[in-house]
């Protein structure tokens, strides 16, 4: 075997190596999860301490304030299954109760513990169309 062959393996090896150690601690530390709260109480000590995004509804009347601060602790629930959560932050407009909302953090001990900017809520009503309209980009024929 060639001396060039042998650099060419090497370079080859340490190259491979390398990019794959970037590609382990890059998604080791990025990766989430997305899970229901049906899914995550069915396995509460496998999810603990693990990035997660969680879909639920918040539920009815769980949603408390801490007075003149900017803390809240609400339930959220999915298929009958709840997770309580805690989020220091400003929330969105439609956070309420009922709405359906994600939320993105680490399941602690406690409940859920929602990361800075971590809730993420939505009104499915506000955003569907109205009988009749067509929605944009949609090809419509004008008979011609």
């Amino acid at each position: 075997m060639s001396h060039k062959a042998i650099r060419i393996g090497i370079t080859s090896v340490v190259l491979a190596l390398a990019f794959s150690g970037l590609l382990w601690s890059t998604l080791s530390e990025g990766t989430e999860y997305y899970k229901h709260v049906d899914e995550v109480t069915g396995d509460l000590a496998a999810w603990q301490d693990k990035n997660l995004q969680v879909h639920g509804f918040v539920v009815n009347e769980s949603i408390m304030r801490r007075p003149d601060s900017l803390d809240y602790r609400f339930e959220i629930e999915n298929n009958g299954e709840v997770i309580k959560a805690e989020y220091s932050g400003i929330v969105p407009d439609t956070f309420k109760s009922g709405a359906e909302v994600v939320v993105k953090g680490r399941l602690g001990v406690d409940g859920f513990v929602v990361a800075p900017n971590g809730v993420m809520a939505k009104c499915p009503s506000k955003y569907e169309p109205k009988a009749g309209s067509v929605p944009p980009g949609a090809n419509v024929s004008d008979g011609q």
